[in-house]
């Protein structure tokens, strides 16, 4: 009786301490918590990519210099987040930036960090010596973009205790995301869009 005892919360212990690892669907929806995560940068993503697409405004841009291909060259700036969450919104931007140039309906502009990598490789095949002058490429060849866009990631969360009426809690979240596109010569807002989410968790008094 006295080992078996002593066994009861070793082997409790033993699976406490047990966990597992495993693969799973990335487009499945994610509720491991009322955070923003996954599902939600998908759905963000997805939501502006259909807008832009789908705009007649975006759908050609000529001018002198355009040539044959008229489709929009897009620069796609930051977005600002003034959530209460750290939010790593260039996620956002990078699923936009796969799906925009699959849809071949747009051309796009290096990012910054693009332009420092380009700026380094221009340098060194024009000054390293070691790259054949007649291949080394030069500065001012780049394609221009056409228009810019950027935008605004916020959130307004509300909470609410539980009472003698409603022994849960409550966490309301909301999330409002807004892109605009921008003409670069004449400060035209050509395009905008808004996308919003909403997510609320209730707790009883015994949740975690």
């Amino acid at each position: 009786m006295k080992n078996l005892a002593l066994a009861l919360p070793l082997a409790l212990a033993a699976l406490a301490g047990c966990s597992s690892v495993q693969y799973d669907d990335p487009q499945k929806v994610e509720t491991v918590n009322i955070d923003f995560g996954s599902t939600d940068l998908q759905t963000l993503a997805q939501d502006m990519v259909q807008s832009l697409t789908e705009s007649p405004a975006l759908s050609m841009y000529d001018h002198p210099g355009k040539e044959g291909d008229k489709r929009v060259i897009l620069y796609m700036g930051g977005v600002d987040n003034r959530t209460t969450e750290h939010i790593d919104t260039g996620g956002i931007l990078d699923k936009m930036r796969v799906a925009l140039l699959s849809s071949g309906k747009f051309r796009i502009a290096t990012t910054q960090q693009g332009q420092d990598e380009l700026a380094e490789q221009v340098r060194f095949q024009q000054g390293s010596g070691r790259v054949d002058p007649a291949q080394a490429k030069a500065f001012g060849r780049q394609i221009g973009a056409d228009a810019v866009l950027y935008g605004t990631l916020r959130s307004i969360v509300k909470k609410r205790g539980s009472s003698l009426e409603d022994v849960q809690s409550t966490k309301d979240v909301y999330y409002q995301f807004v892109l605009e596109t921008v003409d670069i010569e004449t400060g035209e807002v050509i395009w905008a869009n808004e996308s919003e989410i909403r997510k609320v968790r209730r707790k009883g008094p015994f949740g975690s």
